[in-house]
């Protein structure tokens, strides 16, 4: 790539982590931010950090399938492959280097996206829902996805997906039902259809039928598949959760900025939740565990005692949240900004993460020879 690679130079990391059995990668949903999380796939892959599990929601599953169909030689590169195409219709220009004529251009980036769409992803339907076929596909959203199944098919091995040593799993909504549901590689085979399915977010985008069952965006539900990643351990895991939306921020000043926290808030809430009750139920049973152990050994047998030991124990998981943090020239609209610049800039932050992580990871290394189960943000000022 030129001069627009958002790769930074390559650079080996030296504090590398002991990795448990499970290594955990976990891709929020957030449309155009979803670059942040490719510089976090190009940073793990410099650090030598091979990742077994990829879950991911919306965007966090187009990441995730790329990941998981590709040969770790090819990952980056098909990242950056898909990255660039659906940045192609808008590229770098020269402007000064400012809040204000950032926040111009990001906003003109946006409304653009919504009136042409987006190269290899969606595109506007030629004819208003309102004026289409009750029923039909086109009454039901503003864009055409058809463009999203040649790129993935292009990029993503299938058979590699399915069958290859990375498991995957996306999440989406059952319309009818409302129900959540995962599809998951190490149950059923996945196609272009099951990663669509994850970001189908209305109006804006069609549903995806699957199986006789219609499916819209998992961000819907929640927007992040760390409870499906936790609830379905098998063994001691290391977790990298990328959150696309920070819960914490500045008081809005302007009506931009009310829109952008809003946002915010919204889709970081259900993650924090998430994150803080997990996090809370394996401190509880952390703590039946020591009270167990202190009882005399004439207990050791008994019926009640051996039934809370079995709900106490439990395998231990270290989490690394990865969170990014948005400029302050970017708005309500920074999840459909797809511009070649914002990509870039995305792309480096989601690298610089990792190795801000990496360079003050003795505390998480410790914990994982240690067997002990912690949440950290190191990334955090």
């Amino acid at each position: 790539m030129a001069d627009a690679d958002p790769s930074p130079s390559r650079r080996k990391s030296s504090d590398a982590l002991p990795l448990p059995d499970c290594v955990a990668l976990v891709l929020q949903g957030g449309g155009a931010l979803g670059s942040y999380q490719a510089g976090v796939i190009d940073a793990l892959s410099d650090s030598r950090i091979d990742v077994n599990w990829v879950a991911g929601i919306s965007i966090g599953a187009v990441n995730a399938a790329i990941y998981a169909g590709n040969p770790p030689e090819r990952r980056v590169e098909r990242l950056t492959r898909f990255w660039e195409e659906v940045t192609s219709a808008l590229p770098s220009f020269p402007i000064p280097n400012w809040d204000t004529a950032r926040e111009f251009t990001h906003e003109w980036s946006a409304a653009s996206v919504m009136a042409t769409g987006v190269p290899g992803f969606f595109r506007p339907r030629p004819v208003p829902p309102m004026f289409a076929i009750p029923g039909t596909a086109e009454a039901l959203s503003f864009y055409d996805t058809s463009p999203l199944v040649e790129t993935l098919d292009r990029l993503i091995d299938w058979d590699l997906l399915n069958n290859g040593p990375v498991r995957l799993s996306v999440g989406a909504v059952d319309i009818e039902s409302g129900n959540f549901r995962y599809f998951d590689s190490s149950e059923m085979q996945i196609d272009a259809r099951h990663v669509m399915a994850s970001g189908a977010l209305p109006p804006g985008l069609p549903p995806v039928e699957i199986d006789g069952r219609h499916y819209w965006d998992g961000g819907l539900v929640s927007n992040t598949p760390l409870a499906y990643v936790l609830e379905n351990q098998a063994a001691p895991m290391l977790v990298f959760q990328v959150d696309l939306f920070s819960a914490t921020a500045a008081p809005p000043r302007t009506l931009l900025d009310v829109m952008a926290r809003e946002k915010e808030i919204r889709f970081s809430s259900r993650t924090r939740q998430v994150s803080n009750l997990y996090m809370r139920e394996r401190a509880m049973r952390a703590a039946v565990r020591k009270v167990l152990d202190k009882l005399p050994g004439d207990l050791a047998g008994d019926p009640d005692v051996a039934a809370l030991r079995d709900i106490a124990t439990e395998l231990p998981v270290n989490l690394v949240q990865l969170i990014y943090r948005a400029n302050a020239w970017e708005g309500g609209s920074r999840d459909f900004e797809f511009s070649r610049r914002t990509m870039t800039d995305h792309w480096r932050s989601g690298h610089a993460a990792v190795g801000e992580t990496m360079a003050r990871s003795r505390l998480v290394a410790q914990n994982i020879l240690n067997g002990k189960t912690a949440a950290f943000d190191l990334t955090h000022h």
